[in-house]
Formats: structure tokens, sequence, C-alpha cells
């Protein structure tokens, strides 16, 4: 068992994929530093100085009794909320994410199929001699039979 595990561990897909969670996990987190440090700011600042994180709906009070200054003291005292400006952030996230794949996925097909054009052959072989000759030629330069087109 032990073998086989050592095979299934150190063949190119498991490696490929710890590698793809590995940098996935990094990105992540660089991607909710852009949302939450770069872009939330001054959306919020054009929208009336709102702090996205903050933003919820009481639905049930806590001890003490609110009107809470923000969510964590919300949630200190227990009261039940949906955490709508969480959400924001995170779809957010998921749409620079998500574009960021498919700028990826685009560009790598975009190499794929430059790899895959076929290269218009520029010569060709004289059935007579088996000697390359240019591919427009009508007569072989080394035998000089006649070459149909």
């Amino acid at each position: 068992m032990l073998k086989e595990f050592r095979e299934f561990a150190v063949k190119g897909n498991a490696v490929d994929m710890a590698v793809g969670i590995i940098i996935g996990a990094a990105f992540g987190a660089i991607v909710q530093s852009i949302v939450a440090d770069l872009i939330m700011p001054p959306l919020g600042l054009l929208i009336g100085n709102v702090d996205f994180s903050n933003l919820y709906i009481l639905l049930g009070e806590g001890t003490p009794a609110g009107p809470y200054s923000s969510l964590a003291n919300a949630q200190t005292a227990g009261a039940v909320t949906i955490n709508y400006g969480n959400f924001i952030n995170i779809f957010i996230r998921f749409l620079i994410v998500s574009f960021v794949v498919f700028l990826l996925v685009k560009n790598i097909n975009k190499l794929k199929r430059q790899e895959k054009k076929i290269v218009e052959p520029d010569s060709k072989e004289c059935p007579f001699c088996f000697s390359k000759m240019h591919i427009r030629a009508t007569r072989c330069p080394n035998c000089t039979s006649e070459i149909e087109q």
C-alpha cells in the first residue's frame, strides 16, 4: 500500500494539482487584499464613506440590546444578523478571480492555437531521384526530370 501511495504521489498529475492548490491559495490572499484594501475603500468613499464589511441587517437583538456601532459589536452581543456587506466583498473577490482565470485560459488557448498552425511546405521531393527542390519548380535541378504540378 505504501508503494502504491508513493507512485500516486509522485505522478505528474498529483504534483501539478498540489502546486495549483498552493498557488491558488496564495492568489486568493492577494485578491482578498486587493478587494479589501484597494477596491472597497474608494468605492465606499464614493457612496458615502461606507465600510461594506460592516453592512448588515439585524434580525434579532443580542444582550445588550442594539443599536450596534459595528457588525463585530452585534456579533459579540449575540445578535442575529444577515451580513450582506461581507457578501458584497466576497462577490467582488469572486468576479476578480473569475476574470483573471478567464484571461489566463484565454491566453493559454491562444498559445495552443498558435502551436497548431500548419506550416506550409516550401520544398518538395523529386519522384525520380528523391532530391529536394522548391515547391514551385517544374523541373528537378539534379536529374532534370519534368515534375507535374
